[in-house]
């Protein structure tokens, strides 16, 4: 099942604007998050994809891009 359609959602309802982003480019050089949006970032992926993500993992590295966030969630599940 294709996941990203669903955190394309949930990428534009937390940062509240469109996502034009490819997807391995950075949805933090881009603007569209930054560091603020990043812990709601996550905290929307733990409740739609059912995953806990440690405090340890709240770095923009890993959630730096769609393609990032995909293989996170795979990794996570």
């Amino acid at each position: 099942m294709d996941q990203r359609p669903k955190i394309v959602a949930i990428i534009e309802r937390v940062a509240g604007k469109p996502v034009k982003a490819a997807p391995d480019e950075s949805l933090f050089q881009s603007g569209i998050l930054d560091s603020f949006t990043l812990a709601d970032l996550v905290s929307a992926l733990e409740k739609e994809f059912a995953v806990k993500i440690p405090d340890s993992d709240l770095t923009p590295r890993k959630f730096d891009s769609i393609e990032a966030i995909e293989a996170y969630l795979a990794s996570r599940s």
